[in-house]
């Protein structure tokens, strides 16, 4: 029996090895999920499009038919995740030019994006409504990432140990893997998710009382299977009955930087409070609010430029 050559595989299938040599056991198992996603868009759009045949026009229709369903950034994590295999295809020899040079990426129209954060007035409305009862609920969740600015995984994955009422610390050094069908602990997104951060001492006092008799190893909020749209619907109640925009639970992190920043915290301080890899990834994220303290500098500024006569 001859053998295929490689040239002439299905490109589902090449990259369907691709991910298997290089991104299975290299990637947190959120990244792998997320490769498969695009692997199986592949195969139901372009089924019998063979490595060989790949050219610029013919990866641009794949990317233009997945653009009609997708928005242009998700259409554009899409184009790096095929991307990769690709570029490795042409450095094999089995495809003779890049045909990725000048993509074009589109997208669906994007829906009306929810508010990012709250602004101080509007935060403190919705902490009134908090239901704090003497056990932990998801109450209590919200008002520890309000306070924290953790990511929802990172919040899941904490256990009492994680609490240095002493000092009024917090460590985290954990994520918990809540998109699986059986709960775990695993690593931070990267090093710098790892850190220790100053709580106040209100919630100190409060998290003391109610997690002393819970397992020190054990997640504090954890009891069953977790989805993020239950505590997003528990938010969505609490925005309403505060008559404030609805939010997510990531806009909640987003709420507390940008407090942060408005109150004249550093760049770096949040940064790091935040698990920022980079200063980098804050400024990008927050740019707009950078911006608005930078106007109120030149005018603090310009103010007292006028005094020196």
């Amino acid at each position: 029996m001859v053998r295929k050559r490689k040239s002439d595989q299905l490109f589902y299938e090449y990259f369907e090895e691709w991910i298997e040599l290089y991104k299975v056991g290299a990637v947190r198992s959120v990244t792998l999920s997320k490769y498969n996603m695009s692997l199986q868009r592949v195969y139901e759009l372009a089924p019998s499009l063979k490595v060989e045949e790949i050219d610029r026009r013919k990866y641009q229709q794949l990317l233009n038919d997945y653009a009609l369903t997708h928005e242009k950034q998700t259409t554009m994590d899409f184009h790096h995740q095929l991307k990769g295999a690709i570029l490795d295809a042409v450095d094999e020899g089995l495809i003779t030019t890049n045909p990725t040079r000048k993509i074009i990426i589109k997208g669906k129209k994007p829906k009306e994006k929810r508010p990012k954060f709250l602004n101080q007035f509007e935060i403190q409305a919705l902490l009134r409504q908090l239901e704090l009862s003497s056990e932990i609920n998801w109450d209590w969740f919200i008002l520890l990432v309000a306070k924290t600015g953790l990511r929802f995984s990172e919040a899941l994955a904490l256990t009492p140990n994680d609490f240095d009422f002493s000092k009024q610390k917090l460590s985290i050094s954990k994520t918990w893997n809540y998109k699986g069908t059986t709960g775990n602990f695993q690593p931070t997104k990267n090093e710098s998710s790892k850190r220790t951060m100053q709580i106040d001492w209100q919630t100190a006092m409060q998290f003391s009382q109610l997690i002393k008799n819970l397992d020190p190893e054990k997640p504090i909020f954890v009891k069953n299977r977790v989805f993020n749209s239950t505590i997003n619907y528990r938010l969505k109640a609490l925005c309403t009955n505060a008559n404030i925009p609805i939010i997510t639970i990531h806009s909640l992190r987003h709420t507390h930087a940008s407090l942060l920043l408005f109150a004249g915290v550093s760049i770096a301080s949040v940064a790091t409070r935040l698990g920022h890899s980079s200063m980098t990834t804050t400024q990008e994220t927050y740019l707009h609010i950078i911006q608005e303290l930078e106007n109120q500098d030149n005018d603090k500024i310009m103010k007292h430029l006028a005094l020196l006569m």
